[in-house]
């Protein structure tokens, strides 16, 4: 438990978890000051009277003034004010250091370029079907902080790379490097190598590293070592094996699910599966009780998401694949008995799109790209892409031309915010328009 009485604290960023970290600091008696470069953020309207706030940019007066900054995930500390502050001595941390400071029950901490959430939500319903009390949030649904409101046994945290960047008392029980392919290189602008290095830290103190036999890297930067336990599709701890058509989760050897008694599909959901048993393993969740979370588990929205089917026709709603890594998950396992109508687009955030090049090929996949990046996405392949300026039109072209057996499939590899509030606007209107249309 740390003491911030005396502290000058300044929250950036408001939202959510701008909140919690107001509430957090008035709880302790401590009355921050708030900026946020947002005019008029959300949340503006909770955040109480006596709190001073400065919007529209940010304050550098205020920032060199501090004794603490705690920055919002989507504030990069290369901005210059940041990194000036940093220069005065000014301690700079986010709201998952905070809560890392005061939990007082194990954490399971699962970050990668895709299926943290999906893995996160997982081993939260492992422990609820212990019987567990248990707080899941972070990255995903609740701020960290307002997980400390109610008592728990677990926290199962799901860690962006900019929120590791800002915590250092992280200690795991249990952590996790799903994978790591390229996202947000608008904010790693030396790379892959850089955005892995975020991402490491959460191995840093970690009792057990749940490692992915099948992405070199995410093992710890100086190899598997005693704390590592691996999952895989063929090698690995945890993998899976095929027989007589069916596919199971083994463990050390043993088979313990065959996957046809699972909701989930798809090979990327069976791998998700694998980790997040493993870090309930890891952490004592009873084995019987991981493995009836993950029969009656359905999957997130806008995750590979069934949402309409009609004539023999499958509309999937994939939109939170807001990188290529997670548009090559959902195109890995996928078997469409006739055409793959893939809807790609939005804003690339600088990445290189070329290693979708090979699940673009053959006769039985027509591409239809729209939004900031369509052009790029379309010269993948332009004999089999078509371009549009908006999903709806590509929708609207696709849906007098798909026969029985086809798969249409909105799974953008890349952010929505050219067009869309977020990735979630933008897979409801493809559900609203796949009913509509098919």
């Amino acid at each position: 438990m740390a003491d911030y009485q005396g502290r000058k604290v300044v929250i950036i960023g408001l939202g959510l978890t701008g909140l919690s970290c107001v509430d957090f600091f008035l709880a302790q008696g401590v009355t921050p000051r708030v900026m946020d470069t947002r005019v008029s953020p959300p949340g503006l309207d909770k955040l109480p009277d006596s709190v001073e706030r400065y919007l529209g940019s940010l304050n550098g007066d205020w920032l060199l003034a501090a004794d603490l900054i705690v920055a919002s995930p989507g504030m990069a500390l290369a901005h210059p004010l940041l990194m000036e502050a940093a220069e005065a001595g000014v301690e700079i941390i986010g709201d998952i250091e905070l809560f890392c400071r005061e939990a007082q029950a194990p954490v399971v901490a699962i970050t990668g370029s895709n299926g943290k959430s999906t893995v996160t939500s997982l081993v939260g319903e492992m422990a609820r079907a212990a019987g567990w009390a248990v707080g899941v949030g972070g990255n995903i649904g609740l701020p960290a902080l307002s997980l400390l409101q109610q008592p728990a046994q677990l926290y199962v945290l799901e860690l962006s790379s900019f929120q590791l960047e800002t915590t250092h008392s992280l200690k795991a029980a249990a952590a996790t490097i799903l994978n790591v392919s390229e996202d947000h290189m608008d904010r790693y602008p030396l790379g892959l190598q850089q955005y892995r290095a975020a991402k490491l830290r959460i191995y840093e103190n970690a009792a057990v590293c749940v490692v992915n036999a099948d992405d070199a890297l995410t093992m710890p930067v100086r190899g598997a070592d005693k704390r590592c336990v691996s999952f895989g599709v063929d090698v690995g701890d945890y993998h899976l094996n095929r027989q007589q058509g069916s596919i199971w989760l083994r463990v050390h050897g043993e088979k313990v699910l065959n996957t046809e008694e699972m909701t989930l599909v798809g090979l990327h959901n069976y791998t998700n599966a694998l980790a997040a048993l493993a870090l309930a393993d890891a952490v004592g969740i009873p084995r019987a009780s991981s493995l009836k979370a993950l029969t009656t588990f359905r999957g997130l929205a806008h995750r590979f998401q069934l949402v309409h089917e009609r004539n023999g026709v499958r509309w999937i709603n994939d939109s939170k694949a807001t990188n290529v890594g997670s548009t090559e998950a959902a195109l890995s396992g996928l078997k469409a008995q006739g055409t793959l109508w893939l809807l790609l687009g939005g804003d690339g955030k600088s990445a290189d799109f070329s290693s979708l090049t090979r699940y673009l090929q053959g006769d039985a996949i027509r591409v239809w790209c729209y939004g900031r990046d369509g052009a790029a996405l379309a010269a993948l392949r332009p004999e089999i892409s078509s371009q549009t300026e908006t999903l709806e039109q590509a929708m609207r072209a696709i849906a007098p031309q798909v026969q029985p057996g086809d798969i249409v499939l909105l799974s953008p590899a890349c952010a929505s915010l050219d067009q869309f509030r977020n990735f979630e606007q933008r897979g409801d209107r493809f559900a609203q328009l796949a009913r509509e249309l098919g």
